[in-house]
């Protein structure tokens, strides 16, 4: 971790001290040609990043090529596909399994294009001859076709000649959808919660905040007009690419009946005062992505930055949305992103701001968000007159998921462990769970132990039913999150922060572990005796600094081994896990690097409990 994030947390006006010189090049720019050029001159990068940053990206306007197909990934490059022999269709049918199995139901085709990435272009018939083919191919594997791009090569040809990009997206079935978790940052009163309305609900703002009132969750945030809580909200895109909102479905589980794909938002609030509810989102719920919504009108201020910290700081990738454009002038929008790109470029950051202006930039951006955490697209809208929403959904129904089904495959062959975020009682049900299932299998009828308790054990208890998104589900599987009924499970044993756990696990527990951190900000000094509260995954507990290894204390910047003791109750950690703590205006990151345990799984006397 680069101390310089440091900077982001510190009080400022959002000017940052880098001048855009320093780590990152400029010269990414949209809308030339095909795709974007991407050129990074001294963002140090691996190579594997390098070359999926340049997937897609033309390197110039003059040649005539992408990057050599990857055997590995979801793209594929066809020349052409013209009257394949059945024996041909089949192979072809095989290649786009594998294709859609790499992004997770999901494949992009480059039509036009040889495998060594010349971009060769194909006539009028012979384009619409190989999208039909390519069609015949996607019904045969359940899936289906939508073309996000057509161009005309421009480099001489006597003959017009075209390429194609299309996406490939499976059909679910039994509920398999693909589902994405965004996490939504921003100051208070950027218009976080009005975008999701409008995004969700599917009809615009009114401008005094109409389209927010159904996100909110208590009276008082929609007396105040301000999240205090983490809410959730679903956006599906149907397997043609189209959206599937509370527009045209009336309830959650018709939406997710007819998504391919989903959108899940987890609504943080922008108030200082509820940064502990933000920061335990971001740690919790385990985003794959953040958006920061930024007011055109004031830029950034309050919170923004620390918002852009913490989620610099837990390498969530992030990108950013102008709201309010509406009530501003283009001068005062353009000052806005040129102050948003100077703090991107600071070397805390070390982002390449894109703004995107069409829809040629959203899909090409959204390809290689995913796959490059240095990028950082930056969308201009407005939630009360719809200006370039639309940019927007097609962004968030192109972009990949982080894992490829690979890492999917070996998290689910591994325990069931499962976090427990949310407690509720819900009538003529019982006691309902909601977190994220981190590893293994999760079905009805399962067996599992939950806990740590204040004594270190660990509570027998049967899963009655499981609901994700608000619908009926059977299976859960890693990586999801979900609702997990226990039925007449004694609400007073749980907490936040416990995990449910396969009691062959042998959960280990421990009072103490010792972390290897970066000390972000702070006032003074930090050294032994200091108290601060930790945040790790969904833990959330005050912890006091035993010992300071190495040095008598440590000022900002500064890295060092430190030793922690919970001061309630034991935790569930693993070693390697992300530690985040804050005190104040004190903040820090690190992780976990060993653990002193004082007991294994221990069963209650008192622990059987049926559903």
């Amino acid at each position: 971790m680069d101390a310089r994030v440091s900077d982001l947390f510190c009080s400022g006006n959002g000017h940052g001290s880098g001048s855009g010189s320093h780590g990152v090049a400029s010269n990414f720019k949209p809308g030339n040609g095909y795709g974007l050029a991407a050129k990074k001159a001294c963002v140090k990068t691996s190579k594997k990043s390098k070359a999926r940053l340049s997937r897609n990206f033309k390197p110039s306007n003059n040649a005539p090529y992408l990057p050599p197909e990857a055997e590995e990934g979801n793209i594929e490059y066809k020349l052409k596909l013209v009257n394949p022999t059945q024996y041909r269709l089949e192979h072809l049918a095989t290649q786009m399994k594998w294709r859609l199995q790499e992004g997770r139901g999901e494949a992009v085709y480059q039509i036009g294009v040889e495998d060594n990435g010349m971009l060769a272009g194909l006539s009028e018939d012979d384009m619409r001859t190989s999208l039909k083919t390519l069609h015949k191919l996607a019904e045969k594997v359940g899936a289906d076709i939508a073309v996000l791009r057509e161009r005309e090569l421009d480099f001489g040809a006597d003959v017009p000649r075209k390429i194609a990009e299309v996406l490939i997206r499976k059909v679910p079935d039994d509920q398999q959808f693909l589902d994405l978790r965004v996490a939504v940052l921003g100051n208070v009163d950027s218009g976080k919660s009005t975008l999701l309305g409008v995004l969700t609900q599917g009809e615009l703002d009114n401008g005094r905040g109409r389209a927010r009132l159904n996100l909110f969750r208590h009276l008082h945030e929609i007396q105040t007009g301000r999240t205090s809580s983490i809410s959730f909200e679903i956006l599906g895109f149907n397997c043609k690419g189209e959206v599937v909102n509370y527009s045209e479905s009336r309830t959650a589980e018709e939406i997710c009946e007819s998504a391919s794909k989903m959108i899940t938002f987890i609504d943080l609030a922008g108030h200082h005062k509820y940064l502990k509810t933000t920061i335990f989102g971001l740690t919790s719920y385990c985003p794959d992505f953040a958006m920061l919504v930024v007011s055109a009108n004031t830029g950034i201020a309050g919170t923004t930055r620390e918002h852009l910290g913490l989620a610099t700081a837990l390498k969530v990738p992030i990108f950013i949305v102008i709201s309010k454009v509406d009530l501003c002038t283009r001068a005062t929008v353009e000052r806005t992103v040129r102050q948003l790109e100077r703090v991107l470029k600071q070397p805390g950051c070390n982002k390449v701001p894109v703004v995107i202006s069409g829809a040629d930039d959203a899909v090409a951006a959204a390809q290689q968000f995913a796959q490059s955490p240095n990028i950082t697209p930056i969308f201009t809208l407005s939630s009360v007159s719809g200006e370039s929403l639309d940019l927007l959904k097609v962004f968030f129904n192109i972009i990949p998921p982080l894992s490829n089904s690979e890492e999917q495959e070996e998290l689910m062959q591994q325990l069931t462990e499962f976090q427990v975020d949310e407690i509720y009682t819900v009538p003529e049900v019982g006691t309902v769970v909601g977190g994220t299932l981190s590893s293994g299998i999760c079905r009805e009828g399962d067996h599992l132990v939950v806990g740590p308790t204040g004594s270190g054990q660990f509570h027998k208890l049967v899963i009655g039913s499981i609901q994700r998104n608000r619908s009926a589900c059977r299976v859960l599987r890693a990586g999801q999150a979900a609702t997990l009924a226990l039925g007449n499970f004694n609400r007073s044993l749980l907490r936040k922060g416990m995990v449910m756990v396969s009691p062959e696990m042998n959960p280990t527990i421990c009072w103490k572990f010792e972390a290897e951190i970066v000390l972000l900000f702070h006032a003074k000094t930090f050294h032994k005796g200091f108290q601060v509260t930790v945040h790790i995954g969904n833990v959330r507990q005050t912890a006091t600094v035993e010992a300071v290894y190495g040095k008598e204390e440590l000022r900002t910047g500064e890295k060092a081994e430190v030793l922690f003791k919970f001061i309630k109750h034991p935790e569930y950690l693993k070693p390697g896990a992300k530690v985040l703590f804050t005190q104040g205006v004190t903040k820090g990151i690190g992780h976990v690097t060993k653990l002193q345990p004082i007991t294994q799984y221990r069963p209650s006397q008192s622990q059987d409990v049926e559903t």
